[in-house]
């Protein structure tokens, strides 16, 4: 099978449950999957490719005619951008993952901050390859995508945005929203194309690229599920706050947080759960439980609903959030509850729709 990944709130006690691992339900399979392709994974990428040709136009104003309002409008569109990527990118598997596509767009974790400087370099020398699409493409990943655009427009020296009318700065930043607008395009349009990695998805078969039979397809769609929650909680939680550590407050590394220079790093957090929770239900995944299990979706459902309601209360940048115990606790609150929908993903719900006891992605099966 082709699968390459990149990437508590308190349920009432009535809904534990203890269900005896099941046949896979395989009359249901073939509607779940062309519910996520086509409900869920293809309006994706069209709502990514609209808003990163938005952000190329706003851009590509700022450049022209610097001015706050402009540079207002180039912030709100990349801050669009952002939330569809970041509500789509839970999807590490198919078109993302050739190219280094998923790399481009999003280099992220920069662990060791060599990406960082990277972008640096390229606006110290004023490269002017770096301000073409071609010669961008030709670069390191590091200095193509989302994290590169965000330091030029709000990192060291963006203020020069403001100077002088198409500067080195903007050219560069415009080159990346093109790339970028480049890459949605290309995902679009690979799951639109009849016969190609749609088809792959919905149609599992011994002669199918992809997925040779129902419980391949299904396994892969619920690891699309638990990677990308244990994405959220080890790539974009965690590198800056562990949650609180033998009872004592967590000072944190606001500077080690994606998008923590746009203040959208629990805005990014909270489109991961939008878009794990609209892939969950869009899918319709719960139709895979008999009667006796559907407990097993409501949780599941529940616990995204409450991450979502609680990231969505968080409006302060993240060195603010870390700063009060306030904050502290509404963290504290999204790392435990994803840990705990994990579970209810990796075990819970593999189990009960006939994946078998003790089944774990963690596992590697």
């Amino acid at each position: 099978m082709l699968l390459r990944v990149c990437f508590a709130v308190a349920i009432p006690a009535l809904l534990a449950f203890a269900t005896p691992a099941l046949a896979l339900n395989e009359a249901a399979v073939p509607a779940v999957l062309q519910k996520a392709v086509d409900d869920v994974i293809r309006p994706g990428y069209r709502d990514l490719a609209k808003a990163t040709s938005t952000l190329g136009q706003a851009t590509a104003a700022l450049c022209a005619t610097p001015s706050q309002a402009t540079r207002a409008d180039t912030e709100t569109a990349f801050n669009a951008v952002v939330r569809q990527w970041s509500m789509i990118e839970i999807v590490r598997v198919g078109p993302v993952i050739d190219g280094n596509r998923y790399e481009r767009f999003l280099f992220f974790p920069d662990r060791k901050g060599l990406g960082l400087r990277q972008v640096q370099a390229v606006l110290a020398k004023a490269d002017e390859t770096a301000t073409t699409l071609t010669g961008l493409q030709g670069k390191s990943v590091a200095v193509q995508g989302l994290t590169a655009l965000e330091f030029v427009l709000y990192g060291t020296g963006s203020d020069t945005l403001l100077k002088e009318a198409d500067s080195y700065r903007c050219r560069y930043g415009l080159a990346i929203t093109q790339n970028l607008q480049a890459i949605a395009t290309e995902l679009r349009e690979e799951w639109e194309r009849p016969g190609g990695v749609q088809d792959a998805w919905k149609h599992p078969g011994p002669d199918n690229p992809v997925y040779r039979t129902h419980q391949e397809a299904m396994t892969g769609l619920l690891g699309i599920l638990v990677h990308a929650v244990e994405a959220t909680k080890d790539q974009r939680m965690q590198p800056f706050y562990h949650g609180t550590v033998d009872e004592k407050a967590d000072a944190g590394k606001p500077k080690s947080a994606i998008y923590w220079r746009s203040n959208n790093t629990v805005a990014s957090i909270t489109a991961n759960f939008e878009g794990l929770q609209k892939l969950w239900n869009g899918a319709d995944m719960g139709s895979m439980l008999d009667s006796d299990s559907q407990s097993v979706a409501d949780s599941i459902n529940f616990v995204f609903t409450s991450l979502i309601r609680v990231g969505s209360a968080i409006k302060d940048p993240i060195e603010s959030v870390l700063a009060t115990e306030d904050g502290r606790g509404k963290l504290d609150f999204l790392l435990l509850n994803t840990r705990d929908v994990l579970t209810r993903l990796n075990e819970d719900y593999g189990k009960a729709i006939g994946l078998g006891a003790g089944f774990s992605f963690s596992d590697g099966d």
